[in-house]
C-alpha cells in the first residue's frame, strides 16, 4: 500500500508543488496544503494516566496501583484530490495495548481510501472495523469517561487489516443511511505469520433521522458543540469470522486446534448487536447492545499447548467435552452498556456508565482473574480546559461486582472491586 501510494503521488506531484502550512488549532493538529492538491493533517495524543484498585476482602494486597502513559500517539492525514486518494498513518510510541489484556501493537492505522464520489468510498489496510462496537470507533481522545466499557474490551476486536466500503446515502433533507463492509484477515491487525484459517465478513448500517452530526460528533462521545437541534443514529452490525486462532479474532495462532491429520481444525466465531448515540445540547446519550456465539468443528482431535506440543485432553468439569473446552476459550455471550453525560457551559462534564456482561456457562468471560465481573457501574467527572478536545482532565469511579472472581494473587473475591483512574488528554 504505501508503494502504491508513493508512485500515485509521485506521479502526480509536480517538482514545483510544496506543502504550506495554513493552519494550527488546538485538538485538531496542523493542516498544510500543496498547489496541486495535496492536503496533509498532522496531528497527536498525549495521555498520562493512573488506576488505583481497592479489593475489598483481599489479605495479601487490598490496593494496588498503576501509573503509566497511556497512550503517546502520531497521526498523518493526507489527500490527494485530483486522484481521489485520502491516506491514514498513525502510530503509537507508548507500546501500550488500546485495550487492557489484548496484544500491544505500534502501528495502528495504516490505510489507503479512493474516493469513487462523494458518497461512497473504498478502503483497503489495516484500521478500526466499522462492526466493532459504536464505542470503539470512536476517537481515544474524545471519550466521555476515562476509558471504554467492559462490553468493548471484552468483545471487539480493535485494528484489522482487509478490504473496506463505506457509503452514505441521502433518503431526503434530514434522513440518512450509511451502509459499511468489510472483509478482512479474521486475525487482528496485519498478519505477520502464514495465514490461518479463513476471512472475516462484516457489515453495519446506520440510520439517522435528523441529519449529520456536527463536526463529525459521531465518532465523538462528549457533545461538545452542544448540537443545536437533537441528533441521534441508530445502528446494527454483524460478522462472521471463519475459523478463529485466538478468543475473538484480535490476533492470530494463540488457540489452535489440529485434526487427526495435525491440521488445522479452528471453530467459527460470529457477532451481532446493536446501538445508538444521541446528542442534544451538550447532553449525550450511548447505547450498545452485542451477542456472540461459535461452532465448533466435529474433527478436532488435539489442542496446541503454549510450548507448541499437543494434546488430546479436553477435560472440562473432570469429562472429556471438545465443544464446551474450546467455548470455554473464547468471548462468548452477552453485554450491553449504556452511559451518559452531560457538559455544563463552563467545561464540567458530569457521566455515568452502566455495563452488564451475561456469561453463558462455559465461556472465557467467566475467567476468575480478568472477568467473573458481570456487572459495571461508573461515575466521571471531567473538564475540558479549551473549546474542544486540546486538554481535558478526567476522573471516574467504577464498582465491579463479583461472581466468582479472583484477585491477582489468586485471592477468591467475595465483595465488590474498585476502580478509581484518572487520566489527563492532551491533544496537539
Amino acid at each position: 500500500m504505501a508503494i502504491f501510494l508513493s508512485s500515485v503521488l509521485k506521479a502526480q506531484i509536480t517538482e514545483d508543488d510544496y506543502l504550506v502550512a495554513n493552519d494550527y488549532s488546538f485538538g485538531e493538529g496542523w493542516t498544510f496544503s500543496g498547489s496541486s492538491g495535496y492536503k496533509m493533517k498532522i496531528s497527536g495524543l498525549i495521555q498520562p494516566s493512573m488506576d488505583i484498585k481497592y479489593f475489598q476482602d483481599s489479605i495479601m494486597q487490598p490496593v494496588t496501583s498503576r501509573q503509566r502513559l497511556r497512550r503517546l500517539r502520531l497521526r498523518i492525514n493526507g489527500e490527494y484530490e485530483p486522484a481521489k486518494i485520502q491516506y491514514r498513518i498513525q502510530v503509537d510510541l507508548g507500546g501500550v495495548p488500546e485495550i487492557d489484556n489484548s496484544q500491544s501493537t505500534r502501528l495502528l492505522h495504516a490505510y489507503l481510501t479512493y474516493k469513487i464520489n462523494r458518497r461512497h468510498k473504498l478502503i483497503i489496510g489495516q484500521k478500526v472495523n466499522p462492526v466493532n462496537s459504536r464505542e470503539m470507533t470512536m476517537n481515544s481522545g474524545t471519550l466521555q469517561l476515562v476509558d471504554r466499557s467492559r462490553l468493548t474490551s471484552a468483545f471487539n476486536t480493535i485494528f484489522e487489516y482487509g478490504l473496506f466500503s463505506e457509503s452514505t446515502f441521502r433518503l431526503s433533507s434530514r434522513n440518512y443511511i450509511r451502509a459499511l463492509t468489510s472483509v478482512t484477515s479474521g486475525d487482528g491487525d496485519v498478519p505477520m505469520q502464514n495465514d490461518l484459517g479463513g476471512l472475516k465478513y462484516g457489515f453495519r448500517i446506520d440510520y439517522l433521522p435528523n441529519g449529520l452530526f456536527t463536526r463529525y460528533g459521531q465518532f465523538r462521545q462528549a457533545d461538545l458543540v452542544r448540537e443545536r437541534i437533537p441528533k441521534l443514529v441508530f445502528g446494527i452490525r454483524g460478522s462472521f469470522n471463519q475459523g478463529i486462532s485466538s478468543r475473538r479474532g484480535r490476533a492470530q495462532g494463540d488457540i489452535i486446534y489440529l485434526d487427526k491429520d495435525f491440521l488445522p481444525s479452528l471453530p467459527n466465531y460470529w457477532q451481532i448487536g446493536t446501538d445508538f448515540l444521541f446528542k442534544f445540547q451538550g447532553l449525550s446519550v450511548l447505547g450498545e447492545f452485542v451477542s456472540s456465539d461459535a461452532s465448533v468443528p466435529e474433527n478436532i482431535n488435539y489442542r496446541v499447548r503454549n510450548d507448541g506440543s499437543t494434546s488430546s485432553s479436553f477435560l472440562i468439569d473432570g469429562n472429556q467435552n471438545i465443544e464446551s473446552y474450546v467455548k470455554n476459550r473464547m468471548m462468548i455471550g452477552n453485554g450491553y452498556n449504556v452511559q451518559a453525560g452531560y457538559i455544563l457551559k463552563n467545561g464540567i462534564s458530569l457521566d455515568l456508565r452502566y455495563c452488564y456482561l451475561q456469561a453463558p456457562e462455559y465461556s472465557f468471560l467467566n475467567n476468575p482473574t480478568f472477568y467473573s465481573r458481570p456487572e459495571a457501574i461508573s461515575i466521571g467527572l471531567s473538564k475540558y480546559f479549551s473549546r474542544w478536545y486540546g486538554f481535558k482532565m478526567q476522573s471516574s469511579v467504577t464498582r465491579f461486582s463479583v461472581d466468582g472472581a479472583n484477585s491477582m494473587n489468586g485471592e477468591p473475591l467475595t465483595k465488590p472491586e474498585w476502580l478509581v483512574q484518572f487520566i489527563t488528554s492532551v491533544l496537539i
